[in-house]
C-alpha cells in the first residue's frame, strides 16, 4: 500500500476521520489510534516482520529508560551498547549478511578454493534502514545527556513507528518528534491545506515525472553496450532526475501526511540542483541522513582526528561517505558511489571552502554566471556518480563508462530502443523535468515548491496550477510503482 495507490487513500481518508472527528478529545486515545494505523500500515506492507517491529521498540524504550536512571558507568555504558549492537547487528544481518557470505565465496573461488558457502533465505524487513537510525540516535542522546528517556511506551511506539516515514523517512530524530507527541494536537488549517499542497507536488514528481522517466531509463541501462554515448549521458541525466521525483516525492507525500496529522516532519530536500558545490548539495539532499551521519559519525571523527589536520579531515569525510554509500544496500556499487562523493570533497578541504555558504542568486532573480557554472557542475558530479548508484553492480558500470567514452557520440540507429532520439512522450517528460526546475528556482526559499500565499499570484493563477497538476497525476497514473528508497 503505497501513498499513490487508491486503497491508501481510502485507509488515509478513514483514520483521518477517526483522528480528527473521534479521538482528538483525548491524546492517549489518539496516540493508541496513530501506532493502530501505524502498525496497520506496516502489516499490510510486510506482516511477518511487524513483530520485529514491536520488539525493536520495546527493547531500545527499556533501554532509554535504564540508561538514563543508571548511575554507574560502566553499567551505562553496557546498555548503550546492547542498544548498539541490536541496531547495528540488526541491520548487518538483514542487509548485509548475504552480501558478505556472497563476497566471501568470490574470494575463495578466485583462489581456487573449491568451498561454497550458502547464503540464507532472509527476509528484510522494510523501512529497517530508517527505523533503526531512530532508535540509535535516541539512545545515544539519552546517553549524552541530550534528551530525557521517553517514559511513556505508546510516545516511544509511535516515534518509532510513525506511518508516513517508516518506510523511507525523512529520519526525525527523537528531540524534535517526541515532543510533538506528547501535547495535544490541535487542528490547523493553514497548516493541513499546506499539507495537501505538498503532498499534491509529491505525487506530480512520483507519478508523473519518475514512473514515465522509469521506463526509459530502464531501458538505456539495461542495453547500454549498442547505444549511443550522447543516449547514454541522457540515460545518466534521466535517472538523476527520477531518483530526486522520486524519493523527494516521497519526502514531499509523507511530510505533507505528517502536516495533515498536526506534526512537523524534518525536511529532506532543499532543492539540491541548485546547489554550488558537493558539500551544498548534501546539506540540500536527503538531510535527515546527512545530518544524522554529520551528528554521531562525521563530528566524532573528525574530533578524532583533528591532529592530522586536513588529512584527517579528509579521512573522515571518506568514511562518512562510504558509510552513507553502504546504508543504502548490500552492494559494492554503493560503497564506490558513496567513496566518489566523498573524493569530490578534497578539493573542498584543501581550499579550506567545504563549510563556506552562499545564497544563490541573492536578491535576484536569476543566477550570476558563475553561479550557473557551479550549478551545472555540481549536477554533472552527481549524474556521474548516480550511473554506478543505478548499476546493477561494478561490472555494469564500468562497461557504462567505457560505452560513454568507446561508442559513437551520436548514432541515427535505433538498435536497442526504438525511436529514443524522436520519441514524443520523452520529450513531453524532458518538458515537465524543466517545468519541475523552474518552479523549484523561483520557489527555492520554501518549504515546497507550491508555497504561494505570500506571492503576488491570484487565486486563480494558484488554483490553475493545483488543477492542472491534479489532471496530469490522472492522466500519467498507470500503475503503482515502488518507491526506489523503499528496497534500502
Amino acid at each position: 500500500m503505497i501513498f499513490t495507490s487508491t486503497s491508501f487513500l481510502i485507509f488515509f481518508t478513514l483514520f483521518y476521520l477517526l483522528y480528527w472527528f473521534v479521538t482528538n478529545k483525548n491524546l492517549r486515545i489518539q496516540n493508541l489510534l496513530l501506532l493502530a494505523g501505524s502498525y496497520f500500515f506496516y502489516a499490510l506492507a510486510d506482516w511477518r516482520l511487524l513483530a520485529f517491529l514491536v520488539a525493536v521498540s520495546a527493547l531500545n524504550y527499556f533501554l532509554g529508560i535504564y540508561i538514563e536512571k543508571t548511575e554507574n558507568q560502566l553499567r551505562k555504558r553496557l546498555l548503550l551498547n546492547v542498544g548498539l549492537i541490536q541496531g547495528l547487528g540488526g541491520l548487518i544481518y538483514f542487509k548485509y549478511f548475504n552480501f558478505f557470505i556472497a563476497s566471501f565465496n568470490e574470494v575463495l573461488q578466485s583462489l581456487h578454493f573449491n568451498v561454497h558457502v550458502r547464503t540464507l533465505q532472509i527476509l528484510l524487513p522494510l523501512g529497517i534502514s530508517f527505523f533503526t537510525f531512530k532508535t540509535i540516535s535516541y539512545i545515544l542522546d539519552v546517553y549524552k545527556g541530550k534528551i530525557e528517556a521517553t517514559k511513556d511506551w505508546l510516545v516511544f511506539f509511535n516515534y518509532v513507528s510513525f506511518f508516513p516515514t517508516i518506510l523511507s523517512g525523512p529520519i526525525d530524530k527523537a528531540r524534535a518528534f517526541v515532543p510533538q507527541l506528547q501535547k495535544k494536537r490541535v487542528f490547523e488549517y493553514s497548516l493541513a491545506v499546506d499539507g495537501m499542497r505538498q503532498i499534491l507536488w509529491g505525487m506530480f514528481k512520483k507519478v508523473v515525472i519518475a514512473d514515465n522517466i522509469l521506463v526509459y531509463t530502464d531501458q538505456i541501462f539495461s542495453n547500454y553496450g549498442s547505444l549511443s554515448g550522447s543516449t547514454l549521458l541522457l540515460g545518466a541525466f534521466l535517472y538523476t532526475i527520477q531518483l530526486y521525483a522520486d524519493f523527494s516525492g516521497y519526502s514531499d507525500m509523507a511530510i505533507g501526511l505528517g502536516r495533515l496529522l498536526g506534526f512537523n516532519v524534518a525536511k529532506n530536500f532543499n532543492f539540491p540542483f541548485f546547489a554550488q558545490n558537493i558539500a551544498d548539495f548534501w546539506r540540500k539532499w536527503h538531510i535527515s541522513l546527512t545530518s544524522w551521519l554529520t551528528e554521531y559519525v562525521f563530528t566524532p571523527l573528525s574530533i578524532a582526528f583533528r591532529d592530522y589536520g586536513k588529512l584527517g579531515l579528509i579521512l573522515a569525510i571518506l568514511i562518512n561517505f562510504v558509510l552513507i554509500g553502504i546504508w543504502h544496500g548490500a552492494n559494492w556499487t554503493f560503497a564506490v558511489f558513496g567513496f566518489l562523493h566523498g573524493c569530490y570533497f578534497i578539493p573542498l578541504i584543501l581550499r579550506g571552502t567545504m563549510n563556506k555558504r552562499k545564497k544563490i542568486a541573492k536578491g535576484k532573480v536569476l543566477p550570476s554566471f558563475r553561479e550557473s557554472l557551479n550549478m551545472g557542475a555540481t549536477f554533472l558530479l552527481v549524474m556521474l556518480a548516480n550511473i554506478i548508484f543505478r548499476a546493477d553492480n561494478i561490472g555494469h558500470a564500468w562497461g557504462y563508462f567505457l560505452s560513454i567514452l568507446s561508442n559513437p557520440l551520436f548514432s541515427f540507429s535505433t538498435a536497442g530502443i526504438e525511436g529514443i532520439n524522436v520519441n514524443p512522450h520523452l520529450l513531453i517528460m524532458l518538458g515537465l523535468s524543466i517545468v519541475m526546475l523552474i518552479f523549484g528556482w523561483f520557489q527555492r526559499n520554501k518549504e515546497h515548491a507550491l508555497q504561494f500565499q505570500d506571492m503576488k499570484t491570484s487565486r486563480a493563477f494558484r488554483w490553475s496550477i493545483y488543477y492542472l497538476l491534479a489532471v496530469a497525476i490522472i492522466y500519467y497514473q498507470s500503475s503503482y510503482k515502488q518507491f526506489i528508497y523503499f528496497q534500502f
